[in-house]
């Protein structure tokens, strides 16, 4: 008997990442959902990819996280999505038998699984090249990205990546301090995110940035806010996204390395805010902290909407009885 799939939307700890339900646009232009498994390609579930990429083609050309040592990250700890490789057969196969069977119904693919453009530049101007000819109704591609991948790769060779259709990457810089960043083994500093932002915008890659609120907790949150907002405010990132950090699983891994951290109140968290928002200073980036992570909704373009922003923030700050605070329940975790 062939195994059903059963869909959740299941959001977890470090980008509350759900699990996979495609819904592609045919050709009148209405939404259908298909099931992973009437799509010609082979998952390994789960499944992850950004919230705004829910109307994409996931297409993985690798399998798990080639870092995977970021404690606050639960998304590839299963044994079946230890890091490797897909083959350049299977993933051009998957993108030929697209091709055929859903056609001109493909305008956005995701290249999964964690963090793609750890690939060879070769590999994936093979792929990308490949989407171009078999499918050339998309509009759009996209990857995770970890800023070690960037490391030797070239802005030419990021550049010639963009011009065959690589326009945006989702880089979790989580926070802009050092010393956050070694407790939660993340693998990076301020330096090494800055550089990697730097050369995907000369390379003209839009870069959407997540930064972790509450990662340093109470002992660490003020440098946390303050050095995530000088980060972003050097890379002037053309979209920026504050989740929570949430361990569904546990934070018994997360404090091997920082076992004297201590999670901040929501009313920390909404102070922790105010500080990242008041010190920064963006030119034009969309902002949005509407995860299903998140406590208070805030959406808006800084710096134009940073008055009403921290408006907003400082009123549930004050008053956080009244305020419009998603209910726990409702939070997804």
């Amino acid at each position: 008997m062939r195994k059903r799939t059963v869909w959740r939307n299941v959001s977890i700890a470090a980008y509350g990442a759900i699990i996979f339900v495609l819904a592609a646009p045919p050709a009148h232009g209405k939404s259908v959902a298909l099931k992973m498994t009437a799509l010609p390609i082979r998952y390994v579930e789960p499944v992850y990819r950004p919230p705004s990429e829910a109307q994409s083609l996931i297409l993985p050309v690798t399998d798990g996280c080639s870092w995977n040592r970021c404690t606050f990250c639960e998304m590839y700890t299963d044994p079946q999505k230890r890091f490797r490789p897909r083959s350049e057969e299977e993933v051009l196969g998957n993108i030929r038998t697209c091709a055929e069977q859903m056609g001109a119904g493909v305008e956005r693919i995701f290249l999964a699984d964690g963090d793609a453009l750890t690939l060879s530049t070769r590999r994936l101007v093979s792929v990308l090249e490949a989407i171009r000819k078999d499918l050339p109704s998309v509009r759009r591609v996209s990857s995770y990205c970890l800023p070690r991948n960037l490391r030797k790769k070239s802005v030419a060779e990021l550049r010639e990546l963009a011009e065959l259709g690589l326009s945006l990457v989702y880089v979790g810089a989580e926070s802009g301090d050092d010393e956050v960043l070694a407790r939660v083994n993340k693998g990076e500093t301020f330096e090494t995110t800055r550089e990697a932002l730097d050369k995907l915008q000369q390379a003209g890659i839009k870069r959407s940035v997540m930064i972790l609120n509450g990662l340093g907790g109470a002992a660490l949150s003020r440098q946390h806010a303050a050095n995530s907002a000088a980060l972003m405010n050097a890379a002037q990132p053309e979209f920026l996204a504050t989740l929570v950090v949430s361990f569904p699983q546990g934070e018994a891994r997360f404090r091997e390395n920082f076992p004297d951290f201590e999670p901040l109140s929501v009313l920390g968290l909404m102070q922790e805010m105010e500080q990242l928002l008041s010190q920064l200073e963006l030119k034009r980036t969309v902002f949005r902290s509407d995860h299903a992570s998140n406590w208070l909704i805030l959406r808006g373009t800084l710096n134009a909407d940073k008055p009403r922003l921290l408006q907003e923030l400082r009123a549930a700050i004050n008053a956080p009885d009244a305020a419009p605070l998603r209910p726990a329940w409702a939070r997804g975790l």
